[in-house]
C-alpha cells in the first residue's frame, strides 16, 4: 500500500500511525462537528492535511505538527457568504469583518456591480494574498455602463452585442454568473428581453443569474415573476439576493414570493435566494429619488433638480413613492456616510432637516435629500422590514445567508451592522434566542446551501477530501454586538477561523495570514 493510502486508510479509521510519521498538518480534537448537511450533531476529531480534511472520527492517537483543543466548542464549515460587496478586497485583504463572523468564501459582484476584468483582477488577488477564499459574478449595471452610459433606452443591435461580449469575457475569466441590480440606475432602464440575453451568455458558461429585484415591495410579486422569467427563458440557475420586503404597505408578502418561488421549483426552475438577519436595508439616498432623474450623469441630475418647476414634478412624485410604500416622511433613512459631512452619519433624514433647517416637515427632508444628492449622495441605512417577514423568509429552506456587506475598515462612517454580525446574529438571536430554526439547519444555510447555489467544488461540508475552511464558535455566547447606533463591533463567541488549512483567527486574534483561494467557474480555471 503506498504512503498516501495507508495515511487515508489509517485516518478512515481513526488509527495511529507509526510515532515517527507525522500524518496531519492540524488536528482539531474534542470538537462538536456540526458537519453543514443539516445532519445532527456529533463527536469527532478532525484532521487537515495540505489544506484539506483528511481524517474525521477517533483521532486520539493521532499525531500531528499542531493539535486544537476544540473542548466546549462546536466545529462547523467555514461560512460562505452568499451576497457581498467584497469588490476590491485586495485593498484589504485581511478582510477583517468577514473573518470575525467566520466567514471562509465571499461571492461579490453583487446588485449588478462588478469589476468587467475578472481575470485581471484574479491576477490582482492573487499578487496580493488575501485572508478569504472570493468568487465574483459579472454585473450587469457595469457592463450597461461601459457600453451606454446612464441612457434610459433599449440598446441598440450593436450594443447589445457588445454587452454580450463584456459578459462572455467575464465568465471565461472565471467569473461564476451574472447579476442585476435592477432598482439602480442604469439597470432599472433595461427591459426583460435584455436580461434574459445576458443571462443567456454566462448560461452558456455554467453561470447563474443573480438578482438585485427591480422592486422589494410594492411590486415584488411582479419582480419576482420577471426572475422566474428570465431563469426560464435563459435556462439558467436564479439566486434571488437579500429576499425582503421593504415596505410597511406589503408586509406578509413573503408569504406570497415564496410560493412563487415554489411553484417556479415544481416546474423545474433552480431558484435560490439568500437573506440577512435585520430590520433596516442600506443603499444610496439615490435610490429614493424617480429613476428618470437619475439619467445621465450628475450635470443632468443637477440640472433637473435645480430647475423649479421639475423639481416640484420630482417632489410629488418622490410624494407618491412614500406614500404608496405606507410612509408619511423619510424619518426611517439614516445617513450612514456622508463624504461632504460626515457630522451627519448616523442621523435620519428627519433628524438633520431639524437641525439644519429649523423644520422637521415632509417638505424640508425632501428638500435636504435633494441637497445631498447634489452636494455627492450618501449612503443610507433604511429601517423598513418586519420581524414576521424575516422569520418567514429565514425559516425556508432554499435561502442561504448573505451579509450584502463590503470590506469594512474599522471605525469608518457609520455602516449597517450587518457588515460586523450578520451570521453570529443568526446563531444568536434566531437559533439560541428565538428557536426560529435549529443550529443544524443555520450552519447548513451558512454552508453546503451557498456551496451548492454557486457551485463551489468540494466546499461548504465537513467531510473528507474538502476544503478545510473551517469555523469554531461557542453555542451559548456566539452572538453578534454591533448595532445601528455602535455598528463598529466585532461579535462574540467565534475564537478560530480556519480558511484552506490554514488558521486566520486563533483566541481571537488575526494571525495575518492570507491563504484564501479564488473560486473561480471551471472555465476560468
Amino acid at each position: 500500500m503506498g504512503k498516501s493510502l495507508f495515511l487515508m486508510a489509517a485516518l478512515s479509521c481513526g488509527m495511529a500511525l507509526a510515532p515517527a510519521e507525522v500524518p496531519a498538518d492540524l488536528l482539531i480534537r474534542n470538537g462538536e462537528i456540526i458537519d453543514g448537511s443539516g445532519k445532527k450533531v456529533f463527536r469527532a476529531d478532525l484532521a487537515i492535511r495540505d489544506g484539506v480534511i483528511v481524517g474525521l472520527g477517533n483521532l486520539s492517537s493521532l499525531k500531528a505538527k499542531e493539535i486544537i483543543d476544540a473542548a466546549g466548542l462546536v466545529v462547523a464549515p467555514g461560512f460562505i457568504d452568499a451576497h457581498t460587496h467584497a469588490d476590491g478586497i485586495e485593498r484589504n485583504p485581511l478582510a477583517e469583518n468577514f473573518i470575525r463572523m467566520g466567514v471562509t468564501s465571499v461571492v461579490a459582484g453583487n446588485c449588478g456591480g462588478s469589476t468587467l476584468e475578472v481575470a485581471q483582477e484574479f491576477q490582482r488577488i492573487r499578487a496580493t494574498g488575501i485572508a478569504v477564499n472570493f468568487a465574483t459574478l459579472v454585473g450587469h449595471n457595469s457592463v450597461r455602463q461601459a457600453v451606454m452610459g446612464s441612457e434610459r433606452r433599449a440598446p441598440t443591435v450593436e450594443e447589445l452585442s457588445r454587452m454580450k461580449d463584456l459578459v462572455a469575457r467575464a465568465m471565461k475569466g472565471g467569473a461564476i454568473g451574472f447579476s442585476t441590480g435592477l432598482q439602480y440606475v442604469p439597470g432599472a432602464y433595461a427591459e426583460t428581453g435584455e436580461i434574459v440575453e445576458l443571462a443567456r451568455v454566462a448560461a452558456a458558461q455554467g453561470g447563474l443569474y443573480a438578482t438585485h429585484l427591480r422592486n422589494e415591495g410594492t411590486e415584488i410579486d411582479k419582480a419576482v415573476a420577471e426572475a422566474i422569467r428570465v431563469g426560464e427563458s435563459a435556462r439558467c440557475p436564479v439566486q434571488i439576493s437579500h429576499l425582503k420586503i421593504d415596505s410597511p404597505s406589503q408586509w406578509g408578502a413573503s408569504q406570497r414570493i415564496l410560493a412563487l418561488m415554489a411553484e417556479a421549483r415544481r416546474r423545474g426552475l433552480v431558484i435560490y435566494a439568500d437573506q440577512y438577519a435585520y430590520e433596516a436595508a442600506s443603499a444610496g439616498l439615490s435610490i429614493r429619488f424617480p429613476s428618470w432623474v437619475l439619467e445621465g450623469g450628475r450635470e443632468q441630475i443637477a440640472r433637473r433638480l435645480n430647475d423649479p418647476a421639475t423639481w416640484q414634478a420630482v417632489k410629488r412624485e418622490m410624494l407618491g413613492m412614500l406614500e404608496e410604500r405606507g410612509f408619511h416622511d423619510l424619518s426611517w433613512a439614516v445617513i450612514s456616510s456622508y463624504r461632504a459631512d460626515p457630522s451627519l452619519e448616523g442621523l435620519s433624514v428627519k433628524d438633520v432637516a431639524l437641525k439644519q433647517k429649523r423644520d422637521a416637515s415632509v417638505d424640508a427632508q425632501l428638500e435636504l435629500a435633494r441637497e445631498i444628492l447634489l452636494r455627492g449622495g450618501a449612503g443610507m441605512v433604511y429601517h423598513l422590514m418586519s420581524a414576521d417577514d424575516i422569520i418567514r423568509i429565514l425559516r425556508d429552506p432554499h435561502v442561504s445567508v448573505g451579509s450584502d456587506s463590503g470590506v469594512l475598515t474599522f471605525g469608518e462612517g457609520m455602516p449597517h451592522p450587518r457588515g460586523y454580525g450578520n451570521n453570529p446574529r443568526i446563531l444568536g438571536l434566531y437559533v439560541r434566542e428565538k428557536r426560529v430554526i435549529s443550529l443544524e439547519e443555520a450552519v447548513r444555510k451558512m454552508t453546503s446551501l451557498p456551496a451548492e447555489q454557486f457551485r463551489f467544488n468540494k466546499r461548504g461540508l465537513i467531510r473528507k477530501g474538502y476544503a478545510a475552511d473551517l469555523v469554531l464558535f461557542r453555542k451559548e455566547t456566539v452572538g453578534d454586538r454591533a448595532t445601528y447606533g455602535n455598528p463598529h463591533q466585532y461579535p462574540d463567541g467565534i475564537p478560530i477561523v480556519i480558511v484552506n488549512g490554514m488558521p486566520v483567527l486563533r483566541d481571537g486574534k488575526l494571525t495575518g495570514a492570507r491563504p484564501g483561494q479564488i473560486l473561480a467557474s471551471p472555465a476560468g480555471r
